[in-house]
């Protein structure tokens, strides 16, 4: 793979290999806490539902193929909660560990300011270093650490909540 990663909107098309990368996340990592693949119908209804409320569905490609994406959604469905999201962002496995979730996740917190959010949450497994550190080196904050909320692999997961209050005409 060349070293140039570009960042764009997702296509309708990108989703078979999108849904590669989240099987295997669901499979063989505690990043989601899920046991079953997906199907693409799961997935096309997931993008369909992100551009209907006009959120960003954003892959990372490098070498005509995508390397990751990530998204964000609204935090909680009550009105109050309208200047909160919630983001999640998806590598490759074999990619992981060369700053494409960086990437990533730095066009996303520039989509959520675009959009007058106040708040970024990410949920993230406990035992996840290399996300909360790559959480906290963006300027997010860890809020909550929820005992052993999961169950997966056979063991206790435990769940952490990290925030970033987000630079926006709303503060």
């Amino acid at each position: 793979m060349n070293n140039e990663i570009i960042i764009r909107d997702a296509l309708l098309s990108d989703l078979p290999e999108m849904l590669e990368i989240y099987n295997d996340i669901i499979l063989n990592t505690t990043a989601i806490y899920d046991y079953e693949p997906h199907t693409l119908e799961m997935r096309t209804n997931w993008f369909n539902d992100r551009m209907q409320q006009q959120l960003p569905v954003i892959v990372a490609t490098g070498a005509d193929e995508i390397v990751g994406f990530g998204s964000f959604g609204l935090f909680r469905a009550w009105a109050a909660y309208k200047f909160s999201v919630e983001h999640s962002v998806y590598v490759k496995n074999n990619q992981r560990g060369k700053g494409i979730g960086k990437l990533i996740l730095q066009q996303l917190i520039v989509e959520a300011e675009n959009r007058n959010f106040h708040t970024m949450l990410a949920g993230i497994d406990a035992s996840n270093d290399a996300s909360i550190r790559l959480h906290e080196q963006l300027g997010f904050k860890e809020v909550g650490h929820f005992k052993e909320v999961g169950y997966k692999f056979d063991r206790w997961l435990d769940l952490k909540f990290h925030q970033l209050i987000l630079k926006t005409s709303n503060q």
